[in-house]
């Protein structure tokens, strides 16, 4: 072999082991939404109804990158999103509270948790009392709920009965406002006028003469139909819940059966994604990471 031929072969020859070396220690590419690479498949969701308007502006857009996935939402309340991804029949549970308040220990610790951002529960009042009304004391509010108080000139408003809006047992933004506004009593039923569609919720408050309910923030983006009510005189506002002055929040969670794999990782990967993240306060739907206390 003449010396040309010898140094090109050994030219080739670390050429080769160089591009090995390079291989081995780069980072695995990445798939699905993530690589910007279209993914295929079906995602099923359900449960909480405060974090469903979310899941909803998530997965159109998602869709938008992912025309091959199909996605389908429903709410039922957190209790119910749980109970059905538990068992397998959904992929993802939606929930404002975490699963071991809704779930036996055994089924919760079978779930993987996706903390996705926190949501805020205001109180709302019909637009008769909003005129008088604009803050309740934390005792104040407690009496009305368990009906300790029946009529809202007992707590500053017009001669007229307290006509309560509630939620079912099944309902997570129930158990995050009974916990944190009512100090954990419960508040008292009013099967007439119970439901855990937020929008259906709203729509009630809004018809129905001297109606106080509570939904989450985001349903109060732009909507003028209905008053929130302030508590011991702090609003329910992102920046009251961001420094610790409003005290009814929670996190929002996307629970999976195991890890989550195809296009459900894909899904939650984008909703959790920097991309998405400038969407959430949009919406009325706080930032995990701006929270002040925990």
């Amino acid at each position: 072999m003449n010396l040309k031929k010898w140094m090109a072969l050994a030219l080739s020859s670390a050429a080769l082991v160089a591009a090995a070396g390079c291989g081995g220690n780069s980072a695995p590419a990445k798939s699905g939404a993530a690589s910007g690479s279209k993914v295929s498949g079906q995602v099923t969701v359900s449960g909480s109804s405060a974090l469903l308007p979310l899941a909803k502006d998530a997965a159109a857009k998602f869709k938008t990158k992912n025309p091959d996935v199909s996605i389908t939402l429903n709410a039922g309340g957190s209790g119910t999103g749980l109970k059905q991804v538990a068992e397998g029949s959904v992929n993802i549970g939606n929930s404002d509270v975490p699963a071991e308040k809704k779930l036996p220990a055994d089924k919760a610790k079978g779930l993987v948790d996706h903390k996705v951002c926190t949501m805020t529960v205001a109180a709302i009042v019909n637009k008769d009392i909003a005129d008088k009304v604009k803050s309740l004391t934390s005792q104040q509010l407690q009496d009305v709920f368990t009906a300790k108080v029946t009529n809202w000139k007992d707590v500053g408003g017009p001669d007229e009965p307290i006509v309560l809006v509630t939620r079912p047992t099944t309902s997570g933004t129930r158990a995050l406002f009974t916990e944190l506004a009512l100090a954990g009593l419960e508040e008292a039923s009013n099967k007439s006028l119970e439901t855990d569609d937020s929008g259906t919720l709203i729509q009630s408050v809004a018809q129905t003469k001297g109606a106080i309910g509570y939904v989450a923030l985001p349903y109060l983006v732009n909507n003028k139909d209905v008053a929130a009510i302030a508590i011991d005189g702090v609003e329910p506002s992102l920046e009251n819940t961001y420094n610790g002055k409003y005290k009814v929040w929670g996190y929002e969670h996307m629970y999976t059966k195991g890890e989550a794999t195809g296009a459900v990782k894909a899904y939650l990967d984008y909703v959790l994604s920097d991309e998405y993240g400038v969407e959430i306060e949009k919406q009325g739907y706080g930032v995990s990471s701006k929270m002040k206390t925990k």
